[in-house]
């Protein structure tokens, strides 16, 4: 019998890097990270930095193996973002998480299709089987357990959390890679993401008006199809209003926001 695979989800952010420092130092066995790169267009530009300037290096010093994957047409090989998915003509299905006229997220199918389907493929390209599934380490914190859930996504994998198991808060994890002599990476997710706070959009307007220009267009685009097909408007905020509004320049003082805010519950993509 052939040995388990042991990998980790790697997202590029707080929790995944404190990971990759820990099984660096043998305090975890995770000798393979896989990161699913969701596209150079879509991703927050300050992970990719970092994934290429220091955990490719610092893993490659190490011995662990960290590989980037893609989503790959199967019909055709072609590779697509998820930025291309939303935008490319003809598309008219949703797959990230907007907020509806009522504030509440839309359903979305950008972590499974983007993520999840895309570890998966390459856990079962190097082995993994119903018979002898992977182990796949996810990157959440105690202070982050309500999003833990033990769900087995697929016949040849096994989910483990762990962070969980060493009692690691997101705090621990910042001073595990602090301490490690590597600085701190900014939190994990798409730019356009309809799960960020208020404060996250109010900082990338401020610092990074241009992503924010990108995010202010993607959501105009989105309404645009939907007045072609008849339908209600919908929103990367919860406030009801396109994002130009719902986060005004030169404004500090924001709504306050509510735990549904930024709140992914799988802890695939913003770890």
């Amino acid at each position: 019998m052939t040995t388990a695979i042991r990998s980790f989800s790697f997202g590029g952010g707080v929790q995944s890097m404190s990971a990759l420092v820990l099984a660096a130092e043998r305090r975890i066995d995770f000798p393979l990270f896989v990161f699913s790169n969701v596209g150079d267009d879509s991703e927050n530009p300050g992970t990719l930095r970092y994934v290429e300037e220091y955990a490719k290096p610092y893993a490659a010093e190490h011995g662990i193996e960290l590989v980037e994957v893609h989503r790959v047409m199967q019909r055709t090989g072609e590779s697509r973002t998820l930025m291309q998915d939303l935008t490319r003509p003809g598309s008219k299905s949703l797959k990230i998480p907007v907020r509806m006229s009522n504030g509440a997220p839309g359903t979305r199918s950008c972590t499974a299709t983007y993520k999840i389907e895309q570890v998966g493929r390459e856990l079962k390209r190097r082995g993994a089987t119903p018979e002898n599934p992977a182990t796949i380490g996810i990157g959440i914190s105690v202070d982050e357990i309500h999003r833990a859930n033990n769900r087995i996504t697929e016949p040849h994998e096994r989910i483990v959390y762990p962070l969980l198991d060493l009692g690691l808060r997101r705090t621990d994890c910042a001073r595990v890679i602090r301490d490690a002599g590597l600085p701190v990476p900014p939190k994990s997710s798409c730019f356009f993401c309809p799960f960020h706070r208020p404060e996250t959009w109010h900082d990338q307007r401020r610092n990074e008006p241009e992503l924010f220009e990108k995010s202010c267009q993607l959501e105009e685009h989105l309404n645009q199809v939907r007045d072609e097909l008849g339908k209600d408007h919908v929103y990367l905020t919860r406030f009801g209003k396109p994002l130009r509004e719902a986060i005004p320049d030169g404004v500090d003082l924001l709504p306050m926001f509510d735990e549904a805010d930024g709140l992914c519950d799988s802890g695939w993509c913003m770890t």
